[in-house]
């Protein structure tokens, strides 16, 4: 029986008194917690003004410092910066083989940026399923408690039964906690992505229209 508010509990005593489905949503809360590292940390490196980079490579376009354009392209890792260089490096050609290249190049930036976002939405979807588990199994060890003891005809407290309950929800709870952060990381991933998307299909229309109109 727990004599503590749930709140006052260790990480630890929370997980050894939810059960052994608590081991799987630990599990669950490590890897969720990895992913969001490495992906506020993949945001913050290709973070860059897109604007004033935008306008520092079509100034240099409009002297024809094409390769100035490039290697200034080759310091940023946004995929803004990829997908300029892409439609750059087909100064010349025609409208065509410009979206060619920088569709291709898309294709390969944009599930960089898309990387373990499933594995996350996932743990989202499978924590308060695995808690929900951990309680039905509970649950039904403490009737089964119950029943043991009033086969043998030992008197249950309410106590007893609160008890096991409470330890039951637990895992629940334990569910609960790692979903909900999980989740709402995740929207917040695919809104960052969504709004880069944006940008890179932006860029690339400009970039296009630029450079057709400086070979009309």
């Amino acid at each position: 029986m727990m004599t503590e508010n749930i709140w006052q509990m260790s990480a630890w005593k929370l997980i050894i008194s939810g059960g052994p489905l608590m081991i799987p949503i630990l599990f669950c809360s490590i890897f969720a917690l990895g992913i969001a590292i490495e992906k506020f940390y993949l945001f913050r490196k290709i973070k860059i003004d897109i604007i004033a980079f935008k306008k520092k490579i079509f100034d240099l376009l409009k002297d024809n410092k094409i390769k100035d354009a490039l290697q200034i392209c080759d310091t940023h890792p946004s995929p803004v910066a990829k997908i300029l260089k892409a439609g750059i490096l087909k100064h010349g050609c025609s409208r065509e083989e410009m979206k060619e290249s920088i569709e291709e190049t898309s294709l390969y930036e944009i599930p960089k940026l898309e990387g373990k976002l499933n594995a996350l939405s996932t743990i989202a979807h499978i924590s308060p399923l695995l808690g929900i588990l951990g309680t039905v199994t509970g649950m039904i060890n403490c009737f089964h408690s119950i029943q043991i003891r009033s086969a043998a005809m030992t008197p249950v407290t309410s106590g007893d039964l609160a008890g096991g309950i409470a330890e039951a929800l637990l895992t629940t709870v334990g569910g609960l906690m790692v979903a909900i952060p999980s989740y709402v990381v995740y929207n917040y991933f695919v809104g960052r992505i969504n709004t880069l998307v944006l940008e890179m299909e932006r860029a690339a229309t400009e970039l296009i229209n630029f450079l057709q109109q400086r070979t009309l």
